[in-house]
């Protein structure tokens, strides 16, 4: 569901963004005494947590160097 690889994630604002406003929203719904909206939002701020900064990506592919042969 969510890329960390897709260029629209590279700046670190929109990967805090995300998680940030998750748990404003949770705590909206707490306030407003709506627990099970806040664990559905709260697992969708886990989740975009662990995708944006703590899974382990993958190095991006490096094509070959062209060499000659002699």
């Amino acid at each position: 569901m969510i890329d960390p690889d897709h260029p629209f994630y590279r700046p670190l604002w929109r990967r805090v963004l995300i998680p940030a406003v998750c748990l404003v929203w949770v705590i909206f719904e707490l306030v407003a005494g709506e627990a099970f909206w806040a664990v559905i939002v709260g697992a969708i701020g886990a989740y975009a947590t662990y995708k944006l900064f703590i899974e382990k990506r993958d190095p991006p592919q490096q094509r070959p160097l062209d060499t000659q042969e002699d």
